[in-house]
């Protein structure tokens, strides 16, 4: 998790005015500047310079939903500004959902165009203050579930949300507390707060649940890990020790790359963490993508 948040746009120094961003490169990492930072700065530079279109398609002038488009491609993707942080808002294409950086180019492409706007700019100043509160995925570094409280949130459920949630302004709730998100949510529902659950948060915590209860089964059903006599029969076919400890790994991850060196048995290793799921977790069908030369096994 991390333990520092960076802020967008860094304060003008005092007498002057701000410099120019720089210009990446997108060959080449600038030595005295880390990975993560250029790529987010590619990622500004690059979305702020398209001549992509913007709808706003929520009811709210500056923290919203929009809807991006490319002309050149068609490609349309919402994004949801609420912020900005890196890691306040959410946008549906798949860099965003892959990089770990809390932004991407529609991210940046969609701010640029609001801080244009008459009074964007005193509003990311003061913050998203909606009404209602909610629970949502932070994307910037390892994910997290962070709470928002909103402005009419009772004193008393506010007191609850911090004892679960931690101290403003971070507000994220540890995973070994995710199985007490529910009574904080029936709280809520009782004392007529009205208390959003973003989508994704809701399904990173189910993943990280069922993968809690993978593990256990799985420690229970192997407690000595790849030298279980139980793997002895897994399949027709002998494992070895490297390839148990493979099919064990991607069965308690419940999805995973297995990335040996060719001819060190993945084919073989897939296989028996497929026969594992089947097993243990209900698992009935399982489709294999491999080279016409391995059809046989």
């Amino acid at each position: 998790m991390p333990t520092s948040r960076k802020t967008r746009h860094p304060s003008p120094p005092k007498g002057g005015t701000a410099a120019a961003a720089p210009k990446f490169s997108r060959q080449r990492q600038p030595d005295a500047v880390s990975a993560e930072d250029w790529q987010i700065g590619l990622r500004r530079q690059f979305g702020r310079d398209q001549d992509f279109t913007l709808e706003n398609i929520g009811a709210e002038p500056v923290f919203s939903e929009y809807l991006v488009t490319n002309p050149h491609s068609d490609g349309r993707y919402l994004v949801r500004i609420a912020g900005a942080a890196l890691g306040a808002n959410v946008c549906s294409c798949p860099d965003f959902a892959t990089n770990d950086l809390g932004t991407c180019k529609h991210i940046e492409f969609a701010l640029a165009r609001i801080e244009t706007r008459r009074g964007a700019k005193a509003a990311f100043k003061r913050g998203f203050q909606p009404p209602h509160s909610e629970l949502f995925l932070d994307y910037s570094g390892a994910r997290s579930v962070r709470f928002r409280a909103g402005t009419e949130m009772p004193g008393a459920l506010a007191d609850q949300a911090a004892a679960l949630f931690g101290p403003a302004p971070g507000l994220c709730l540890a995973p070994e507390r995710y199985p007490e998100l529910p009574a904080f949510l029936a709280a809520a529902r009782g004392a007529g707060a009205d208390v959003r659950c973003r989508d994704d948060a809701l399904g990173f915590i189910a993943e990280w649940r069922d993968r809690q209860e993978r593990e256990r089964i799985l420690a229970e059903r192997y407690p000595l890990g790849a030298d279980s006599a139980a793997l002895d029969g897994l399949l027709k076919t002998e494992l070895y020790p490297y390839q148990r400890e493979g099919a064990l790994f991607a069965a308690r991850a419940g999805r995973s790359l297995i990335g040996d060196e060719m001819g060190l048995g993945k084919t073989v290793q897939a296989i028996a963490a497929a026969e594992l799921m089947a097993r243990h977790f209900g698992a009935q069908r399982v489709l294999v993508v491999c080279p016409t030369s391995l059809k046989h096994q």
